[in-house]
């Protein structure tokens, strides 16, 4: 069976249990808890060589890093990732761009603000939103006029750049103004199987 390392609030790991929960596929989940320190454990890092979650670990044992890398692995070979090489070429861009121009600049204000530290980090939140927004109206110019970000389906692409973008209002970021971006999230909730980020505390399995 499939394994899958993640943390209770990880966007990146949501994706991959969002993806897992769209194909139907059974797997074993390993929820880490980042502040006590386990994703620098020593067996830990044997399967993740970059100290962090998600790491999903195949039926053989080969482990698979990085957010990105997961989605094209579980999406080959599936309606989520296109066939022709132009539009698997536009995927990977939009996963390019999520991870390089919004990931950061919405995570880390989200967890200030989670934990409670937003108001002595106000400066540091601000830079951050600095870099996010530039990145977030992006994103909505190009949703106003289009359904999906790449062809006329939904993709990894969608899923990939749907889950810290639904979350940006929790790091602070108005969201309000952002039309494209509010319709386009309704669009990708409303696909089967999609999972909420909570309630996830039940043992995992297949959608």
């Amino acid at each position: 069976m499939l394994r899958l390392y993640d943390s209770r609030l990880s966007g990146n790991s949501w994706k991959i249990r969002i993806l897992l929960s769209q194909l139907r596929l059974a797997y074993e989940r390993i929820t880490l808890d980042l502040q006590k320190g386990e994703s620098r454990e020593p067996a830990f890092l044997q399967i993740s060589r970059f100290a962090r979650v998600p790491v999903l670990v195949l039926e053989d044992g080969r482990p698979i890093v990085e957010s990105g890398a997961i989605l094209l692995h579980l999406a080959e070979g599936t309606p989520y990732l296109p066939d022709d090489p132009y539009l698997r070429a536009e995927v990977m861009a939009w996963l390019f761009f999520e991870q390089a121009d919004l990931q950061k600049a919405i995570a880390i204000p989200r967890v200030l603000q989670l934990r409670g530290l937003a108001e002595g980090k106000r400066q540091e939140i601000d830079r951050f939103q600095a870099d996010g927004y530039p990145g977030l109206e992006k994103l909505d110019q190009w949703l106003r006029a289009r359904t999906w970000l790449v062809g006329e389906h939904y993709s990894i692409a969608d899923l990939a750049l749907s889950a810290y973008v639904s979350l940006a209002g929790q790091g602070g970021y108005d969201m309000a103004r952002f039309a494209g971006i509010r319709g386009w999230l309704a669009r990708v909730q409303g696909q089967r199987g999609w999972v909420q980020l909570i309630p996830e505390d039940g043992p995992a399995a297949s959608a």
